[in-house]
């Protein structure tokens, strides 16, 4: 199974962990699994909402 790399210098998506644009290091973008024993969720959901500046 292949994973989907983001390139943020790009802003490409790739198959590598190398972009093949600008040759910097790729981020995954699949989401986190989930866990009803999230110990870090309220901190996410804190930031969320600063991102959101609610």
């Amino acid at each position: 199974m292949s994973n989907l790399f983001y390139c943020k210098n790009c802003k490409e998506y790739t198959l590598n962990g190398i972009c093949d644009e600008c040759g910097e290091k790729t981020i995954s973008r699949n989401p986190p699994r989930f866990s009803p024993q999230d110990h870090y969720g309220k901190y996410r959901r804190k930031l969320k909402k600063m991102e959101k500046g609610v």
